[in-house]
């Protein structure tokens, strides 16, 4: 009867805010050592972005990302910082993260953000210093 070897380590799937030079971005990230499959991030509320013109808490991205690989990250646009919050957009966000491993085992984390530490950054662009509003 032949052994399965077992691969140690397991997927584990994040997601963050990212601030750039007065952009917004949204990363889903594997920072596990194994892939992870049906990968599904859900808000506990709905934002926009795109200066108002999408609502990217309902992209398909976040339904169902089918494999994402060991160390591989997708980012997505959310919208320039100073858009996103003269808007009025949710600073506190809080997305549930859940996907499985190559063996169908269910891992779930529950991540929460406060965006609001991004509202006074200034930047320098490359033809003037800008500050968050």
């Amino acid at each position: 009867m032949a052994k399965t070897e077992i691969t140690p380590g397991r997927p584990e799937v994040i997601l963050e805010f990212l601030f750039d030079r007065g952009i917004l971005s949204i990363s889903i990230r594997n920072i596990g050592t194994r892939a992870a499959k049906k990968v599904a991030i859900s808000f506990d509320g709905s934002f926009t972005g795109f200066g108002g013109t999408k609502e990217v808490s309902a992209l398909p991205l976040f339904r169902n990302l089918e494999f994402l690989g060991p160390a591989r990250e997708i980012v997505t646009l959310l919208d320039t910082s100073a858009s996103y919050f003269a808007r009025k957009q949710p600073t506190r966000i809080s997305a549930r993260v859940s996907y499985l491993d190559a063996e169908d085992r269910k891992y779930e984390a529950t991540i929460d953000h406060d965006l609001e530490i991004y509202r006074d950054l200034s930047w320098v662009s490359s033809t003037t210093n800008h500050e968050a509003e």
